[in-house]
């Protein structure tokens, strides 16, 4: 899709399928909306009164006004005027977006991302109407024997309205909600594909297609003998109980001129120059091994490597904006699955790190996983190493599938990721990870057992993580609740790309 800036006299002048032209509830008109109203004698402020209440989201089509030369005016609610804020934002450009796949348009004009709100850049603005029409115009036919063609989105370019001399800041964020749009919807394609479709091998292959696609990418494919020689015994303990084989994929991201050669040799130079790393669980499904899981349901546990292809996601993304710094992502694969070669429960394996893991639970898979590649992480000598997992149902128990939970002892990374988030409209929530949860971990058996019963699942889940991140600043983000959706509307989101872009922009 295309995405482009519109520069015109006047708003009326405009000539397109579709106008998008926010007001806000009450009758209150943007300034937009005030030039198409005197344009055509008062027809916004006529449906205003009648029949259009502007709550935020909803949106109501006017064709062929007079003296407009748009051929639909998009009216699009904002709700109240002080209460409108970067998200009212974004979900307005999502509703004008849908509306336009819907209707089957193939280009389209946006005023919306030139209406100021508070704690937001026009570049910001801009960057979420490209990431709504990415996301509009996502569709899954992968597996479909006869697609429906007329479902298929028909948009192929999107221009937004701003004056001349934001041109070229809103450009910009036109060109980085485009690329994270493209990983957005390659994360979403990847969730969605069937466990059968995509394996570990497939998300290796995926990785290898991305580093062809792009030059600063280099993808690597560790397989079962090279993770052995690697001693990644947790990690090999789950892949044990499945015939597919494992793999641990290492892409990483070079930006296209290096910079010059730091002359500091101050603590933070050194940091500016290492490598922020990614890490995501790469479950392509988990049946929860021995502890298995109950059959309702169990469908969605193809989506339990939605961290991996959060991190192919993100990475696809960078490579296309090619931000100024060295980002590596690392994803163990494998299935959980039962057989006569899977974890039982109370059998202790040994780590990467040494440490010896006692298995109460095999359906506890994510974190075995993630800590020996969170010990294989320290050979960068990392900045920052970020894992991103659908790790714990408690998370979703306690944030639901608004936020995406985080955790971290780094006050700072923790600000960043909050602030991030908040960008990008993909928001995150801190949640506690004190040394006294610790104590839920303890083992008669070994150095740390895999879970610390039901109480604060997902916060003892993070502390276990904790135990393979001492030499390096990490967070972990528990996207449980916000990488896919169920019922109806079943399919994955996309999050968290957008906020670890974000922050990755932020970071060079």
């Amino acid at each position: 899709m295309e995405f482009s800036t519109q520069i015109t006299a006047s708003s009326h002048q405009i000539k397109t399928s579709a106008l998008a032209v926010g007001v806000f509830a009450d009758g209150i008109l943007t300034a937009v909306a005030d030039v198409i109203d005197k344009a055509s004698n008062g027809a916004i402020k006529s449906v205003l009164k009648s029949e259009f209440q502007a709550k935020a989201g909803s949106q109501l089509v006017l064709r062929n006004l007079d003296g407009v030369a748009a051929a639909r005016v998009i009216l699009v609610g904002l709700g109240k005027k002080d209460a409108y804020n970067s998200k009212t934002h974004a979900n307005a450009e999502l509703a004008f977006a849908n509306y336009c796949v819907q209707a089957r348009l193939t280009e389209a004009v946006s005023t919306l991302a030139a209406i100021d709100c508070p704690n937001s850049t026009l570049r910001q603005r801009a960057q979420a109407a490209a990431i709504a029409a990415g996301q509009a115009s996502y569709r899954y036919d992968a597996t479909l024997g006869k697609p429906d063609e007329t479902t298929r989105s028909a948009l192929k370019k999107l221009s937004i309205n701003v004056e001349r001399s934001h041109a070229a800041e809103a450009q910009l964020g036109l060109n980085n909600g485009r690329a994270i749009a493209a990983g957005m919807n390659l994360t979403r394609l990847l969730g969605d594909l069937p466990a059968n479709v995509c394996t570990p091998t497939y998300l290796g292959d995926t990785a290898k297609k991305l580093a062809r696609e792009f030059k600063t990418l280099k993808a690597q494919v560790l397989d079962r003998k090279q993770i052995e020689t690697l001693k990644m015994g947790s990690f090999l303990s789950v892949a044990r109980g499945s015939d597919e084989p494992p793999a641990f994929i290492v892409l990483r991201y070079t930006p296209p001129a290096a910079p010059a050669k730091a002359t500091a040799k101050s603590a933070k130079a050194k940091a500016e120059k290492a490598p922020i790393v990614l890490v995501g669980k790469g479950i392509t499904f988990d049946a929860g091994g021995i502890s298995l899981k109950p059959a309702a349901k169990m469908d969605e546990m193809k989506y339990d490597m939605c961290g991996a292809a959060t991190v192919l996601g993100a990475l696809r993304a960078v490579a296309e904006i090619q931000p100024d710094r060295e980002i590596i992502g690392l994803i163990p694969s494998c299935e959980n699955l039962p057989s006569g070669r899977a974890n039982k429960p109370g059998d202790v394996v040994t780590s990467m790190s040494g440490q010896t893991i006692e298995i109460l639970n095999t359906d506890a898979e994510g974190r075995l996983i993630l800590c020996d590649a969170l010990t294989y992480a320290e050979r960068f000598k990392p900045a920052v190493v970020i894992d991103i997992a659908t790790l714990t149902g408690a998370c979703i128990v306690a944030l639901g599938h608004v936020n995406t939970g985080l955790f971290t002892s780094d006050d700072e990374l923790a600000d960043n990721l909050l602030q991030a988030g908040r960008q990008a409209n993909d928001t995150a929530w801190r949640l506690p990870l004190e040394e006294a949860y610790q104590e839920q971990l303890r083992s008669s058996f070994a150095d740390i057992a895999n879970i610390g019963g039901p109480a604060a699942g997902s916060v003892t889940a993070a502390c276990f993580l904790s135990r393979f991140t001492g030499k390096y600043r990490w967070a972990h983000l528990d996207i449980a609740g916000t990488a896919w959706r169920s019922g109806s509307d079943k399919g994955a989101s996309g999050r968290p790309v957008p906020l670890l872009v974000q922050y990755l922009l932020n970071q060079a």
